[in-house]
């Protein structure tokens, strides 16, 4: 058997594996939710550095993600080793990743361009480190199970633990550590919370990732090994991967990946502008709704192997993406027309925090289903190509989902401008006019990239029948290579 082929593909991988797996995920939940939530309050407030300059720093840190994610993914697949292609790169992540975060939040007492430097150059090597962690991370996925279904299966629990894990975090801050004390009266700019949050997140991050490094060890011996290439120039590795990745399914898949990270990163963006001026929700409210979301985790662990295996991954996506499409907006155009109850009505909360627990649940399912129609895209390609190219592929998802931060900030910037919302004003005495233009611009954003997301989606041609096509044509390969 060709070493490019995985020995026990179809052998199912038990809960142990599973479990280990997607624990490891935690590492990026924590990271994503606290570059997304954090820094820039923490940076911009805390510290005292300006704004404008923690934005460039993430930006600089962004750009260089755009060359380290396919250059990982591709070094990935291509390694030969005793612990195989993933394993070496999960190890060696570890504690760099780990040490850096800590000191990300522990900054010395430097003059402001020196602050400067130290914000870039720590944001770069985190988000590198975290890409020699995921990417091999997320390619190991295809590479554990050939088996339609479970691959959906793997990713929810993988999905779960990302999600649980940033907004376990993020819970576990704003009500342990960013409390107010008598050096800090205001929680919220408690700069020692705000170190002792990266210790622990560190730590986290690094048992985690190591769990999933260990977990899932003792199947180094059943993944799948690149065969002896000849040395490749540049040009001929970056023609490689562009070979890849021109499959029009994927291209249909990216596309609508993008713009379900968009909408994502707006939503993110606006909440809390939203859930305090628009809605008129207290900081416990949002402390609460904050914790839902380890629920709708726990929803969409449950609904995404079902609605697989039920409708198929196109429909399955297909079909929560519409529901969740009407879902997320609705609350808004109910309030615009003046179907919901007023801010600060006892059942204004449970009504809210409900849709959005439920519509969240079905958004983890879908990109867990996204996630899995990707990983059967390794063996279509491979069909082509004779390469298999798990971290070329998870490497694009990656930096997708990197830059649905910045996309989504890029476009709450937009509303924002538009809407001039006043700065130091209590919620209740924001004009009625703003608040109403700043739900409008957000529903219409959320409607146009939801449906540039499930129109592209519509494109995607792989399914059940198709894969297991693919994994004919690949065993009957390997039989006349022997």
């Amino acid at each position: 058997m060709p070493p490019s082929t995985p020995v026990n593909s179809s052998k199912r991988i038990g809960w142990v594996v599973n479990g280990t797996y997607g624990f490891g995920a935690v590492a990026y939940g924590i990271k994503d939710n606290g570059f997304a939530y954090l820094l820039l309050l923490f940076y911009g407030t805390v510290v005292g550095l300006e704004p404008a300059l923690v934005g460039t720093a993430l930006l600089i840190a962004l750009i260089f993600d755009a060359f380290s994610d396919p250059v990982v993914g591709y070094w990935s697949d291509n390694m030969r080793s005793r612990w195989g292609r993933r394993h070496p790169f999960m190890y060696a992540a570890a504690i760099p990743a780990a040490l850096c975060y800590s000191l990300l939040w522990q900054p010395p007492e430097w003059t402001e361009g020196e602050l400067f430097v130290y914000l870039v150059v720590l944001a770069i090597l985190i988000r590198t480190l975290i890409t020699f962690y995921e990417t091999p991370s997320s390619a190991l996925m295809p590479e554990l199970t050939a088996d339609y279904d479970e691959r959906t299966s793997i990713q929810a629990w993988r999905s779960f633990f990302g999600w649980a894990g940033g907004a376990g975090m993020a819970v576990f801050t704003y009500g342990f550590l960013l409390v107010p004390t008598e050096t800090y009266p205001v929680g919220i700019l408690n700069r020692d919370g705000y170190e002792t949050y990266g210790t622990i997140a560190a730590v986290v991050m690094l048992i985690a990732i190591l769990v999933s490094a260990l977990g899932t060890h003792h199947r180094i011996g059943a993944l799948a090994q690149p065969p002896p290439r000849a040395q490749k120039s540049l040009l001929s590795a970056v023609g490689e991967v562009l070979d890849t990745l021109r499959d029009k399914s994927f291209l249909a898949l990216f596309i609508s990946t993008i713009a379900g990270a968009a909408a994502s990163g707006l939503t993110a963006a606006l909440a809390f502008l939203m859930l305090t001026y628009f809605w008129g929700f207290s900081s416990e409210e949002i402390y609460y709704w904050t914790a839902l979301v380890v629920v709708s985790a726990v929803l969409g662990l449950m609904i995404a192997p079902w609605a697989s295996k039920r409708w198929g991954k196109k429909n399955a996506a297909i079909r929560l993406g519409v529901i969740a499409f009407i879902l997320q907006p609705l609350p808004v155009v109910c309030r615009l027309f003046g179907w919901m109850p007023e801010n600060g009505d006892p059942l204004l909360f449970p009504i809210l925090a409900t849709v959005n627990t439920i519509d969240l649940g079905l958004i983890i399912a879908m990109q867990s289903i996204l996630y899995s129609m990707l990983a059967d895209l390794v063996e279509h390609t491979e069909v082509r190509t004779g390469r298999r190219s798990e971290g070329v592929f998870f490497s694009a998802l990656t930096f997708i989902r990197k830059t649905n931060q910045g996309i989504g900030a890029f476009m709450a910037g937009l509303i924002l401008q538009a809407v001039a919302l006043p700065r130091d004003v209590p919620p209740a005495q924001v004009p009625a006019a703003s608040l109403t233009q700043m739900g409008s611009l957000l529903v219409s954003a959320q409607w146009i990239l939801w449906g540039i997301m499930l129109a592209a989606l519509a494109f995607y041609r792989l399914d059940r029948r198709q894969h297991e096509a693919n994994l004919a044509t690949i065993e009957a390969r390997d039989r006349d290579s022997d």
